[in-house]
């Protein structure tokens, strides 16, 4: 492999645009982007900063100058990606869901263990400071055994009854939409942080809107859920893409014996905790010194986050072991979360999380 790792973006949306500025800035090349037709994947070359367009995905993994394949298309087209990259032996990031069901994620998760491929999911919330500073203070029992674990992930963009995307439609995006998309997030940092894994969950789910873009919706706007862990905490968490006024409110609080922790991913840059007599905000400064990339005060935010996740995604090809990174394991755990829900809204009773 070349000193510089060399990328091939597939999807050229907005996803596409955040994985090309984190390939550059963790010292990659973009060596082509490849769009729904050859003219997007055209279009596509110049804004990506890609050396040379390609018409097709076959043509990218074909050319023999690919370490690593960036998936950023709709969700049900990841596997047949995946399992393309796998042959060709190339590298995968693939957006999440992995999958549009477990048994897929775990397929997949097989497939790249067996072919020694580094195989990561854009997990990226987890590459905030703060919330590794939550992650050490649990990890090292200053927080004390976590007892409960809140919070929400609140959007608006599907509020109206005009609001409308391929997300929308199961075909595209999968069985569930505001879980699937948002609400593995919030479960994936709640495990990050906290050390624990959900085992049991009682969900119900909203569709507000049943109609969109002249098709019915069968996908969920909304999901309330209730869940314990196998260490013995509970915890509950709102999801919406229907809540006015919320852009990408992410809200987590977790409680412990001596502290609770409190981030919030509008305002990323401190953390808050709570105590029995005083509270503070812990402001981001020398902690986690391997993800912070300015200084206290001049804020960082999403963007910095995926580009620490792509950093460390090709750290591991180059042969490292980042704490932390979210790999195609955790995937096949988001999708186990979403078969538990989904179960669990169906049968409006509590569900497993299949191990």
């Amino acid at each position: 492999m070349a000193d510089r790792i060399r990328a091939g973006i597939v999807g050229v949306g907005f996803m596409g645009t955040v994985h090309a500025r984190a390939i550059r800035r963790a010292g990659g090349v973009v060596v082509g982007a490849v769009g729904s037709t050859p003219e997007s994947s055209r279009a596509a070359t110049e804004r990506l900063g890609a050396e040379r367009p390609f018409d097709t995905v076959d043509e990218l993994l074909a050319d023999g100058d690919l370490d690593v394949l960036h998936i950023c298309t709709p969700n049900a087209s990841h596997a047949p990606l995946v399992r393309a990259a796998v042959v060709a032996g190339v590298h995968v990031v693939c957006e999440k869901p992995l999958a549009v069901g477990r048994a897929e994620a775990d397929e997949l998760l097989a497939l790249v263990t067996g072919a020694g491929l580094t195989a990561t999911v854009p997990f990226v919330y987890r590459f905030y400071p703060t919330v590794r500073e939550a992650r050490q203070r649990v990890a090292d029992g200053t927080t004390g055994p976590v007892r409960l674990l809140h919070g929400s992930y609140l959007q608006d963009w599907l509020v109206e009854e005009t609001d409308d995307n391929w997300r929308v439609d199961a075909a595209a995006g999968g069985p569930s939409r505001a879980f699937g998309d948002i609400g593995v997030h919030w479960c994936d940092l709640a495990e990050f942080v906290s050390g624990q894994r959900i085992t049991h969950v009682a969900a119900q789910t909203l569709t507000a809107v049943p109609e969109r873009g002249g098709r019915p919706v069968t996908t969920e706007d909304a999901a309330v859920l209730v869940f314990r862990t196998g260490d013995g905490a509970l915890g509950n968490v709102t999801i919406s893409q229907i809540t006015p006024g919320r852009k990408n409110r992410l809200w987590f609080s977790v409680d412990g014996s001596a502290e609770s922790l409190s981030f919030d991913q509008e305002n990323p840059e401190a953390l808050w905790i709570g105590g029995r007599d005083v509270n503070r905000q812990l402001l981001r400064g020398a902690f986690a010194s391997r993800y912070t990339t300015t200084p206290a005060g001049h804020p960082q935010g999403y963007q910095d986050c995926f580009d620490a996740f792509v950093a460390d995604s090709y750290a591991a090809i180059a042969g490292d072991a980042p704490d932390g990174l979210p790999t195609f394991a955790d995937g096949a755990r988001a999708a186990a979360l979403i078969e538990a829900v989904l179960e669990s809204a169906r049968t409006r009773a509590w569900a497993e999380v299949p191990a």
